[in-house]
């Protein structure tokens, strides 16, 4: 018994005496794990922070002023918008661009939408209401009504935005003059995103960064690359351009129509993706609630509706952002050191990240909850989809066969 306890406690000595000089033995796989864990990290933030810097910013574009302006025919669709409509509209009637048109397309609303357009439109010629009254099949409600505003655009130029954004007087004469002077075919801007709340802005900063490193925007302009995008707020295209590829039909059934249109426009000529901090911007949710049941339509579309895509994208967050957390109360040694490095890297990418997008730079700390978050809304969102047969948008179901259907 005495000689029983004397070599369990110098078992444990030898063991405590290992994990201070770090020779206690550890699974070689894990420390792989660690080491391509970290080399993940590594080359985000060198694929992150140096392309960041080389996304131009819409405040300081200063291209020359073309030989004329061209006709400019901004396009919105609101439904049941009646509240926002009141504090958005006056900021795109003050743009100073001498072409300017816009018309607002009311699709099927239920509140006051329709009589606050036309109330706006009397005060000013440059408005024009459109009322759809019923949405043909094939067609996603807000898709069919950008269309619709879209067949009845005068302008060289069509600028696509939603009815919440706010934009600075001089955006659309530097956007016009740069992508005249880049013979661009599509101009697309991130708006900064107003955060209600801490927990909200802990969300965004993680969608950002997502956004970020899997949709690389820095590479939108480059020819040989695969790179796209698209922004809802703001989705400037060359209108020749534009019809020549069918306007809106070819994305008829994407909820994701935004980004879509952005591969759909470098398709057929040139784009880029340019920030829009300090001149364009939106109170994009009001709480992560609202965030969580205002992309249950688009998450799992934004993955082509592949069950592996969201599965996937679900266990490389735990392998990438939450184990190398874990892993600091878990292990011990070389391992505790290069997941604590992968996790330095990680806050701090996202840190330096969310800074271009307007956000609070400490949000960042906390990313994993805002991925959490996230991976909910993907799983929720495919389960939904299942669960419905399809997706609700607008108070219209629209089966998964016919959304399948419409690849882009």
């Amino acid at each position: 018994m005495g000689v029983g306890l004397r070599t369990d406690a110098s078992a444990y000595s030898r063991l405590i005496a290992g994990a201070e000089t770090g020779d206690h033995p550890q699974n070689p796989s894990m420390i792989w794990l660690a080491i391509l864990t970290l080399l993940f990290w590594l080359g985000a933030a060198w694929e992150i922070m140096r392309g960041n810097r080389r996304l131009r910013r819409l405040a300081t574009l200063d291209a020359p002023p073309p030989a004329h302006w061209p006709r400019v025919s901004l396009v919105l669709a609101a439904r049941n918008e009646g509240r926002t409509l009141g504090a958005a509209l006056p900021t795109m009637l003050a743009l100073d661009y001498p072409e300017l048109e816009l018309i607002a397309v009311n699709d099927r609303s239920e509140d006051d939408t329709g009589a606050v357009l036309e109330k706006i439109a009397a005060t000013d010629p440059r408005l024009r209401a459109v009322h759809v009254r019923e949405l043909p099949a094939g067609w996603l409600g807000k898709n069919h009504a950008l269309h619709i505003g879209a067949q009845q655009a005068s302008g060289e130029w069509i600028l696509f935005t939603d009815a919440d954004i706010h934009f600075a007087p001089d955006v659309l004469r530097r956007a016009i003059a740069h992508a005249e002077a880049q013979q661009l075919d599509h101009l697309a801007a991130v708006p900064q995103l107003h955060e209600r709340g801490h927990a909200l802005g802990i969300c965004v900063s993680a969608f950002s960064l997502l956004f970020a490193l899997f949709m690389r925007p820095w590479r939108v302009p480059d020819p040989a690359s695969a790179c796209h995008g698209g922004v809802g707020a703001f989705n400037l295209v060359r209108a020749a351009t534009y019809r020549r590829l069918g306007g809106h039909a070819p994305i008829r059934l994407r909820p994701d129509d935004d980004m879509k249109l952005g591969k759909l426009m470098k398709s057929g000529g040139r784009s880029e993706i340019v920030l829009g901090v300090g001149v364009l911007s939106v109170a994009w949710y009001a709480s992560v609630g609202e965030l969580i049941r205002g992309l249950e339509k688009n998450a799992f579309a934004g993955l082509d509706y592949r069950v592996w895509a969201t599965v996937g994208a679900v266990i490389a967050h735990g392998v990438v952002v939450f184990w190398p957390l874990a892993a600091l109360f878990a292990v011990i040694g070389v391992e505790w050191w290069l997941n604590f490095s992968a996790v330095a890297v990680m806050l701090l990418v996202a840190s330096d990240n969310h800074r271009f997008d307007g956000g609070r730079a400490w949000h960042a700390l906390f990313l994993p909850v805002g991925v959490a978050v996230l991976n909910y809304i993907m799983v929720r969102s495919m389960v939904l989809t299942f669960w419905r047969g399809g997706i609700v948008w607008r108070g219209t179901h629209y089966s998964l066969r016919e959304l399948r259907a419409n690849r882009c």
